[in-house]
């Protein structure tokens, strides 16, 4: 009995422990946007949450898609074309941090890394559509 009670109280600290070493979501995901910062430049500090990501992500698209029904679809090809060129270039290797994450939090996240290395977003991090005019123009 007494040995019963040792490896129970032993297998309960070691359960706590383990929960209490595990990150959240959105530490993982800064962990992970640190990492992907090497792969599609801009700032080392942009370390969006998920939702963050999908946000600008969903900005950047919601943009596009206007371009593209006011007629612009060589500038928006061309906007489509440099984030996916921007995030392809840094190789398909997930970085170690990135592990934990969802296939789909990673994409939306490297897509995010990938708008602001572009130089795509404003001070807070939010997409910049202006911003990203401004870059495909002048390419």
């Amino acid at each position: 009995m007494r040995h019963t009670a040792t490896l129970l109280a032993a297998t309960l600290l070691l359960a706590g422990a383990a929960t209490s070493c595990s990150k959240s979501s959105d530490d993982i995901a800064k962990d992970c946007a640190v990492a992907l910062t090497d792969r599609t430049g801009g700032d080392r500090a942009d370390t969006p949450t998920v939702s963050e990501a999908q946000e600008r992500v969903d900005a950047f698209d919601d943009t596009l898609a206007d371009m593209v029904r006011s007629g612009y679809q060589g500038p928006a090809k061309d906007a489509a074309d440099a984030l996916q060129e921007k995030f392809e270039g840094g190789g398909k290797k997930r970085p170690e941090a990135c592990e934990p994450l969802s296939d789909d939090d990673y994409t939306v996240l490297l897509m995010a890394k990938g708008i602001d290395g572009l130089g795509w977003t404003d001070e807070d991090g939010k997409f910049d559509k202006l911003k990203m005019a401004d870059g495909v123009l002048k390419n």
